[in-house]
């Protein structure tokens, strides 16, 4: 890995499973629409309710009727608290055994994810219990920043020279990773090397191949 530093991951959909699986499941059982949810999150993406919310302007009972009421101008009725509801995803060990092994090798390893002040911890999972599975992986990264404590979110590119700042590396020699194209384009912009992750085996595959090392 003699051409990288440090690898920056985003959390949900790529250290555990996208919360869009869970959307869909919501949607079929619903009858909705699909991708209904992310359609509503995906209009006026700096100022919507999820916007506000990740950047923590708005309280969950906020949320709650202003997603509901982005949600009827599309025709649908969707709460707000449903669809947070649907936010924590399950763990992908062999990710969080590629983090240990990146990070043994000498590397630095950082974590930059767009949350909500919802659920329990950083992950917003839905238990307790499984909040302290998510805490123990978070620990193991040198930094890591909530958008919901930082009050800024991806894709604004201040977030990504913020932990490049922390970390004191530069972002040519970073990967970062993030299952979101929208977030992964500013990284690259700024030198990154960005993976666009679409699944564990591509995610790993990619990695294994820009840092030579066995995931």
């Amino acid at each position: 890995m003699s051409n990288f530093d440090a690898v920056i991951w985003d959390f949900g959909g790529v250290v555990t499973s996208s919360p869009f699986e869970a959307f869909n499941r919501f949607e079929r059982d619903r009858g909705l629409p699909k991708d209904i949810i992310r359609q509503i999150n995906a209009s006026d993406p700096d100022s919507n309710a999820w916007a506000l919310f990740e950047r923590a302007e708005i309280s969950a009972d906020q949320f709650d009727a202003l997603f509901a009421e982005e949600a009827a101008r599309l025709g649908h009725a969707i709460r707000g608290q449903e669809v947070l509801a649907l936010l924590s995803g399950d763990i992908r060990p062999r990710m969080v055994a590629a983090l240990d092994i990146i990070k043994a090798a000498g590397h630095k390893i950082g974590c930059i994810t767009n949350n909500v002040p919802a659920g329990h911890g950083a992950g917003m999972s839905s238990t307790a219990e499984k909040a302290e599975a998510v805490r123990a992986i978070l620990a193991r990264f040198d930094h890591v920043i909530e958008s919901s404590k930082a009050g800024i979110r991806k894709p604004d590119p201040r977030i990504y020279q913020m932990m490049c700042e922390v970390l004191s590396v530069d972002p040519a020699r970073c990967i970062y990773l993030d299952d979101l194209g929208i977030n992964c384009k500013p990284a690259a912009a700024l030198g990154m090397s960005a993976i666009k992750v679409t699944g564990e085996d591509q995610a790993l595959a990619d990695l294994s191949a820009l840092t030579g090392l066995p995931l």
